[in-house]
């Protein structure tokens, strides 16, 4: 059997775009995210201001 180890995966936020090194991630309730703003549920309507992404939920 051969094993894999997951470096990077999508962001947590579910409207967000962003692919997160797991290692740069902020982690949050064992979730990963690629910056405060999806990690703290975009307060205030914040994106995560990461070129291409229009996230805000």
């Amino acid at each position: 059997m051969t094993s894999a180890t997951v470096t990077q995966m999508k962001c947590a936020c579910p409207s967000c775009n962003c692919i997160v090194s797991i290692s740069d991630a902020v982690q949050k309730e064992g979730k990963y995210y690629c910056g405060d703003a999806c990690a703290n549920g975009h307060p205030n309507g914040s994106g995560c201001s990461h070129h291409g992404c229009e996230c805000h939920a």
